[in-house]
């Protein structure tokens, strides 16, 4: 089974009204002004999945500033969900600066969402490792759900959407918070490389990363460097999706990854028992 943990799809409307989410939100805009940008639909993401014989995309909500924003995504993706025969799974939107976020969350989880991302707290105006944090921390935890975060590198070249989520600001609430599913996108904002430090090494005991957009920051041999830092345990495919391809992003873990039980454990089977473990 070959599962992409971080893909996106919006609504169509915010494909054909671009320039009005471009007006009303200062992240939406950053990564989503250039027209070349992909915003893709549920449809779109079918297609490509049977194009690279994906089996299941976790499909990721957007994170804005407006509550009104997230729910509208939010309902677009549990209702695609629900209609894709369960090859998408709905990782829920949410702004904790919001005091209506803890009801989302609960009609989310009710609905069949099984994780809440892609977090951006610095993007939204929250502290992770404040009172906001904790409150995101008690509801995961309370309805067994993944936390999915995009992790910026505090190194290498800039690109739209890099900031949002500080990688010391993200290791904290990790550390902090063992209990609860969490994982780092980007492979965690390169957490690993520092996964000598005892302390970073015992929280990849709980903690998982994903692939997201490897092609464009890192090249194939992070892999082998990944294999010997945390293990093939911790790492799930993720394409970001239409940013990358699934098929190249296949493509890449395949022809990097030379041991056939990581390769079966990143393309699916890491993913397939953490979601499981959600159900």
């Amino acid at each position: 089974m070959i599962i992409d943990f971080h893909t996106h799809i919006f609504p169509p409307d915010v494909h054909d009204q671009r320039e009005e989410y471009i007006r009303r939100d200062p992240t939406f805009a950053e990564m989503y002004m250039d027209p070349k940008a992909k915003v893709a639909t549920s449809e779109d993401l079918l297609r490509s999945m049977d194009e690279a014989g994906v089996d299941i995309s976790v499909a990721l909500g957007f994170a804005w500033r407006e509550h009104e924003l997230c729910l509208r995504h939010n309902d677009y993706l549990l209702k695609t969900a629900a209609r894709s025969g369960g090859r998408i799974v709905p990782f829920c939107a949410l702004n904790m600066a919001d005091a209506r976020a803890e009801r989302e969350v609960e009609r989310c989880a009710a609905a069949g969402a099984r994780g809440i991302g892609e977090l951006r707290p610095e993007s939204q105006g929250w502290d992770l490792n404040g009172e906001p944090g904790e409150r995101l921390a008690a509801l995961a935890q309370r309805y067994d759900l993944v936390l999915l975060f995009h992790v910026t590198e505090p190194v290498g070249h800039s690109y739209p959407g890099k900031q949002g989520g500080r990688l010391d600001a993200f290791y904290e609430f990790a550390a902090r918070h063992p209990q609860v599913a969490t994982v780092g996108a980007h492979l965690a904002g390169g957490l690993p490389f520092y996964a000598s430090m005892p302390e970073v090494d015992r929280a990849f005991t709980h903690l998982h990363l994903d692939t997201a957009a490897q092609p464009l920051l890192y090249e194939r041999s992070v892999y082998g460097q990944l294999d010997r830092l945390v293990g093939p345990e911790r790492v799930l495919l993720g394409s970001d999706y239409p940013l990358i391809s699934q098929q190249r992003q296949i493509k890449e873990v395949r022809s990097s990854v030379s041991d056939a039980e990581a390769q079966r454990l990143i393309l699916g089977s890491n993913a397939e028992r953490l979601l499981r473990a959600r159900r």
